[in-house]
């Protein structure tokens, strides 16, 4: 260790042999050193206490008898800072572990070679400077654990705790003043634990992790519920040094979020952003309200999860909620189904059939697709709306019913209106009040409420314990189209959990034919459609022109696809 770097390193050797005081003042004054020597105890203990030393070295026996450990004790009392190594020549395993219990950084073993001497000093020297570092990253980060209320816990690569907050004493009931220093599985936590494994999970693959909503499962805070992020601590060369977990007491607002889930059956329609709380809102609006409800928004956007909770929350809720979707059925089975038949109305028809609507008698009957029906569909339901009286099919005997009428399209049955191909007169007797469900790419700030609530579902089907995604997947899932919206995010974190290993997915989880470059920024004007132009296209060219796969990539039907290609003119 030469030149300038080196020059300001002041060491005092103290030793009662001047030929070994001589010896490593020469040595050590070669590497650039500044270099002082005490001859014995007294000496050594005036210039300890007259100047201030980088690296001090003690010879175990000084003058007189006395034990250079007393000039030990003085060096690490006035001078913390100091490193020591001791020097010895007739070294005992009880003089060195006393000497490393009281703080000396090594010994070294009369006689000292130049190089075993230049090698400890330069070791002694980038401790020094190790430690400092330590000392100063610990003060930063207790100035900022003390500025905020969640609480945080600071380990390093062996997983050993580094530093804990008060706020982690008041969330996690973890002793601050106990916690450094004990590896973090000994941690006396009484809670499931699942906070600390996020954190070692973290350390060892070097990937953030953001957990929402973890039931802590303690004895003595049974109800407390905390969102969770563990970060990495990097070097620069990008290995981990350690992580950080921060904790954020999330009970009051996730027992808001209950109540309001809870009140009125809304659990599993998930999300916090404003188109999400206006859908909500309606919904309690409208529960008591005998009246029919379009509900609109793109293929996979969940509109049935809104006529269930439309049933659910109103008057009906004990009576049968009855569901067709009328895009599936051909004009001729579709009657049949909304209305019953008669035996032998049809060839094929060898006993009678109660159709939809009188199944759904006092309660509520939910037309999906509603868009795909054709003229004489539309007519005759048109008929059944304004006096809630049909025929079945192959009879003459007219079925009075009570049923509220919920629809849904993924149509703009407006437009569809002004080219003819809907009836207005059945667009505004099923449009009495619409709820409008947003695009996902319109409600993003509720992708990672929904990663969650579908990774616990999806735990539970398969027994799995998937805690949460990669940085780079939530980054991923943030900036991504959606074309098949929720229904989209939820098949792709299935086929994520079913091919999973770990307790985070990763980017080798998802589908092949997820890509990152698909429709990641929405197209203009594409609010209300199945999908846009742009997104059919991209869905065809990863589908390799295979209709079938590309309309599963978009969440639409086969039989939307091929109407979307007819309407945009879409040539394939």
């Amino acid at each position: 260790m030469k030149g300038e770097e080196v020059n300001q390193r002041n060491i005092l050797v103290v030793d009662d042999e001047e030929s070994i005081r001589f010896t490593f003042a020469s040595f050590l004054s070669d590497e650039g050193y500044q270099v002082e020597t005490a001859s014995g105890y007294d000496e050594g203990h005036a210039l300890i206490n007259e100047k201030r030393f980088d690296l001090v070295f003690i010879d175990i026996i000084l003058d007189e008898g006395r034990s250079g450990i007393l000039l030990l004790e003085e060096v690490r009392n006035r001078a913390p800072e100091t490193e020591v190594i001791i020097i010895t020549g007739a070294p005992t395993v009880q003089t060195a572990s006393e000497a490393l219990r009281l703080g000396a950084l090594d010994y070294l073993v009369k006689p000292v070679r130049q190089e075993t001497l230049v090698r400890a000093t330069e070791m002694a020297l980038k401790h020094q400077i190790l430690r400092q570092e330590k000392e100063s990253y610990q003060q930063n980060l207790e100035a900022i654990f003390r500025s905020v209320q969640d609480a945080i816990i600071t380990v390093d690569e062996d997983l050993i705790v580094v530093e804990a907050n008060r706020a982690a004493a008041e969330i996690c009931g973890i002793d601050r003043d106990h916690a450094a220093g004990t590896v973090l599985d000994r941690l006396d936590v009484k809670c499931g634990g699942t906070c600390l494994q996020t954190l070692r999970k973290t350390v060892a693959d070097g990937t953030r992790i953001d957990v929402a909503a973890v039931e802590c499962g303690s004895p003595v805070r049974p109800d407390q519920v905390v969102s969770v992020t563990a970060t990495p601590l990097m070097r620069r060369n990008r290995t981990p040094s350690g992580g950080v977990l921060v904790i954020r007491n999330e009970t009051r607002l996730v027992e808001l979020e209950r109540s309001l889930a809870e009140c009125r059956e809304l659990r599993r329609i998930v999300g916090q952003s404003d188109g999400i709380r206006n859908v909500v809102s309606m919904i309690n609006t409208l529960s008591d309200v005998h009246t029919s409800v379009l509900i609109s928004g793109e293929s996979g956007t969940g509109k049935e999860l809104v006529a269930d909770a439309l049933h659910a929350a109103g008057n009906r809720s004990g009576r049968n909620l009855v569901k067709i979707n009328c895009a599936a059925l051909s004009e001729g089975l579709l009657e049949s189904e909304l209305f019953g038949h008669v035996r032998g109305a049809f060839t094929g028809a060898v006993k009678d059939k109660v159709g939809r609507f009188q199944r759904a008698h006092g309660g509520t009957i939910f037309l999906d697709e509603i868009g795909e029906m054709t003229p004489q569909m539309q007519l005759r339901l048109l008929r059944v709306l304004e006096s809630m009286e049909f025929e079945r099919v192959g009879d003459s005997s007219p079925i009075k019913v009570d049923v509220r009428v919920i629809a849904a399209t993924n149509r703009d049955l407006a437009t569809s209106v002004g080219r003819g191909a809907f009836r207005e007169d059945l667009y505004f007797r099923l449009k009495v009040v619409e709820i409008h469900m947003p695009s996902l790419r319109d409600r993003r700030d509720d992708i990672p409420l929904l990663v969650q609530h579908f990774l616990q579902a999806f735990n539970r089907k398969f027994s799995k314990n998937i805690q949460g995604v990669s940085e780079p997947v939530a980054e991923l899932f943030g900036s991504y189209h959606w074309p098949g919206n929720v229904r989209q995010l939820e098949n792709v974190l299935e086929h994520a959990c079913v091919l999973s290993r770990g307790q985070v997915l990763t980017e080798k989880d998802l589908p092949p034919d997820f890509m990152p470059g698909f429709g990641a920024t929405a197209p203009a004007g594409a609010a209300g459609n199945t999908a846009s132009v742009r997104a059919i296209r991209e869905a065809l060219k990863q589908a390799s022109f295979n209709k079938s796969k590309a309309a599963r990539l978009l969440g639409i039907s086969r039989r939307t696809l091929y109407r979307r290609l007819e309407e945009h003119g879409i040539r394939t």
